[in-house]
């Protein structure tokens, strides 16, 4: 079994900033894409950004400049640090991982996310 637990997340005024971690733990072999997605009340989830196992990453273009992706291998855990933070980056933030273990190569696992709430 793998679990992903968040933390990180709050009220923050805008222009301000906030670090989001996500650490995995669990029956795990290798962790391949770990990202962050978000989803805003009456909206559909949408991807933030993701960062390989080699560490190069992608993020949406609403965020490109402001949030930043990173991990620490050794710790099998990814942050997000959002800065210039808008009231339209309040949703609830949800990390994801393509996990390998024993007896599958690619397990997806979510967590269980955590709000950011960003007020004007």
């Amino acid at each position: 079994q793998v679990q992903l637990v968040e933390s990180g997340g709050g009220l923050v005024q805008a222009g301000g900033s906030l670090r989001l971690s996500c650490a995995a733990s669990g029956s795990i072999f290798s962790i391949n894409a770990m990202g962050w997605y978000r989803q805003a009340p009456g909206k559909q989830r949408e991807l933030v950004a993701t960062i390989t196992s080699g560490g190069s990453t992608n993020s949406a273009d609403s965020v490109k400049g402001r949030f930043t992706i990173s991990r620490d291998n050794a710790k099998n855990t990814v942050y997000l640090q959002m800065n210039s933070l808008k009231p339209e980056d309040t949703a609830v933030y949800y990390c994801n991982a393509d996990v390998a273990t024993e007896f599958v190569f690619h397990l997806e696992v979510w967590g269980q996310g955590t709000l950011v709430t960003v007020s004007s």
